[in-house]
């Protein structure tokens, strides 16, 4: 029997194609799922993958605005942008971040505190695919070894971006300020919307009190990247709006003058117009350049800063509060004269020292031999404390603190200086919570020549100087002058809040001044020498502020003193005297007196401002020797 006699051919056809169609059923079914997915997906699904894929093609990216730029009061560029090309790394895209450092540091200048910063605001709270800076101010040779290298760092990038720049450095550090990096106490504070993208943020003086002005509007843009998300091709943009260029009232010649008068020595100068308010000059001297902290001064540059014993960091000029010493005299005159505890005429006898009661403390006049019978002219003149221990036992502390409050003592006086120390103008009060003492006579005795607790800042004794300019007419001291392209400061400058100085006899206000004119042009003037020789008539007075104080029969020798533990010396003055249009505070740390370091810098700003700005002249007038006598 053969093996075909036992084959069922007919039922293996019928059983292959019930298989077949089985096959074609399900082939048929997966067909039809397939058909319904890719319609699910395609059809219904389009939108929602559509804008999916989009997002991972097109991206939003802001624009940052470009900060805008400030000017001084003669368009002289004080703050300006300039491009610089830093390598920022997204960690995001970033595959494996130690080993991409690794290998930028084989081609890059990183050093150890490059790493050290940026992997400090890797940690810190930060706005998602936001870059971080790694090296700022890329040279040719290091840009052009990213662009060889690029394809092998994905998520860094080459980024060109505009940074602040401060072409005058230490000259407007205290003035203007400067901008930083935004941190992380910044970070939570500032609209996350309008500073997307942007770095920097202003961090003190103008840039800071104006940042919302010089900032900007940010801007976007949509891009097509590829897969290491790189940018291809710019889709759409919305252009961002720069922020506002400023225009100071502070004059760089003048600044650069004050630097120059006090080049070698430690102190500040401030300079106002009276009219006006605005200030012409602002210095504190040493100082320090600003552009280093623009991206991030290195730990050995601010540690030199901060510990050097001159302090370049600190801002004598709004937040040096010192002793004013008898720079205070002419307004405490005038207050005398207000309140009826002094008159013009009256004579006080200065034997040298004064006495509250017969056998009490004896409180030295300056001079050790006095000055004998003195009026209030005459007593301004030649500094005669003893005249003012009289005048301040018959004010008394209520009296004083009420009139020097009025000239803008213990108080921030200024429209937009960000910063400034109020000093500390004392009253019964503030002895009595601070330290727990009731309010004696000798205290009222040691306010009337401003020693004792009474402290004011150089920016203070501008503005007391000023107002008196002014004959008692607040124009309270601004920095800003114009915003270009706006026609008015409304809503942009804040208003002014402080009254006039009304006097019962207005004429008191001249005979004040005139006791100020006598100080740099009277037979006597402390400051005489000063105001020798000059073609304007201005108004001064001079002072000295003790570094430690001297037991009662002391007697204070300069040479013998170590050079940090002398009087500070201080002026204040105005000129000229009919048509004030500057007024200027300067204080020279441990500089002796006030007549033979303080006024004849004063007399160089007043010469440069009214005269003009020739070196030969400011030279010879700030090498002026004194010859006047100082006064306690």
């Amino acid at each position: 029997m053969s093996w075909d006699e036992f084959k069922d051919t007919a039922a293996e056809r019928r059983l292959f194609q019930r298989r077949l169609l089985v096959m074609l059923f399900l082939l048929i079914a997966l067909t039809c799922l397939l058909v319904a997915r890719l319609y699910y997906l395609q059809i219904v699904q389009h939108e929602t993958f559509s804008t999916l894929s989009d997002r991972n093609r097109v991206q939003v990216q802001p624009v940052p605005p470009t900060r805008g730029l400030i000017y001084d009061r003669n368009d002289h560029l004080l703050a300006e942008n300039r491009p610089v090309f830093s390598v920022t790394l997204i960690p995001e895209r970033v595959p494996n971040m130690e080993d991409t450092l690794h290998a930028l540091q084989q081609i890059l200048a990183v050093t150890d505190e490059d790493l050290e910063r940026f992997r400090r605001r890797l940690r810190e709270a930060r706005r998602p695919h936001s870059p971080i800076p790694l090296r700022y101010d890329l040279n040719e040779h290091e840009i052009a070894a990213m662009a060889v290298h690029r394809h092998q760092f994905p998520g860094v990038e080459v980024d060109a971006e505009l940074v602040r720049h401060y072409p005058f450095g230490e000259l407007t550090a205290h003035a203007l300020g400067y901008v930083g990096r935004i941190n992380r106490e910044e970070l939570r504070r500032i609209d996350p919307v309008n500073y997307a993208g942007t770095n920097y943020i202003g961090k003190s003086g103008v840039e800071r009190f104006y940042e919302e002005l010089l900032h900007g509007r940010v801007g976007y843009q949509h891009v097509e990247t590829n897969a290491r998300g790189r940018v291809l091709r710019v889709l759409d943009r919305v252009n961002p709006r720069p922020g506002e260029d400023i225009k100071l009232h502070l004059d760089i010649r003048l600044q650069e003058l004050a630097f120059k008068l006090l080049e070698g020595r430690r102190g500040a100068i401030v300079a106002i117009e009276p009219e006006t308010g605005g200030i012409l000059a602002l210095a504190s001297v040493p100082s320090f350049d600003a552009n280093q902290f623009v991206t991030g001064i290195s730990v050995a540059d601010y540690r030199e800063l901060n510990e050097s014993r001159d302090k370049p960091l600190f801002n004598r000029a709004l937040r040096g509060q010192y002793p004013p010493g008898s720079t205070i005299k002419p307004m405490l005159g005038i207050a005398g004269l207000d309140s009826g505890a002094t008159t013009r005429d009256r004579m006080v006898w200065d034997p040298g020292y004064f006495q509250i009661t017969p056998t009490g403390r004896r409180y030295r006049d300056w001079l050790r031999t006095g000055h004998g019978w003195v009026d209030l002219k005459r007593s301004v003149a030649v500094s005669c404390d003893v005249y003012f221990y009289d005048l301040g036992m018959r004010m008394g502390v209520d009296a004083m603190h009420e009139y020097l409050s009025l000239f803008g003592f213990g108080r921030d006086v200024s429209l937009d200086v960000r910063g400034a120390l109020p000093g500390l103008l004392p009253s019964r009060d503030w002895k009595r919570g601070a330290r727990n003492e009731p309010w004696y006579p000798g205290d009222s005795v040691n306010m009337s020549i401003g020693q004792g607790y009474m402290l004011a800042t150089p920016f203070q004794l501008a503005a007391a100087t000023a107002v008196t300019a002014n004959r008692g007419v607040w124009a309270q001291p601004r920095m800003l002058r114009d915003v270009v392209g706006h026609e008015t400061l409304d809503g942009i400058l804040a208003e002014e809040t402080l009254p006039p100085i009304n006097l019962k006899n207005p004429d008191d206000w001249d005979f004040g001044i005139r006791t100020m004119v006598e100080v740099m042009h009277g037979r006597e003037g402390t400051a005489r020498a000063s105001g020798r020789g000059a073609t304007y008539q201005m108004a001064g007075k001079t002072g000295t502020a003790q570094v430690f104080s001297l037991a009662e029969d002391q007697e204070y020798n300069e040479d013998e003193i170590h050079e940090r533990l002398r009087d500070h010396a201080l002026f204040l003055g105005f000129a000229p005297v009919d048509k004030p249009k500057i007024a200027v505070a300067v204080i020279v740390e441990n500089g002796g007196g006030g007549s033979s370091t303080a006024a004849p810098v004063a007399r160089a700003m007043f010469d440069a401002w009214l005269l003009g700005f020739e070196d030969d002249k400011a030279g010879v007038v700030a090498q002026r020797s004194a010859g006047g006598r100082d006064d306690g």
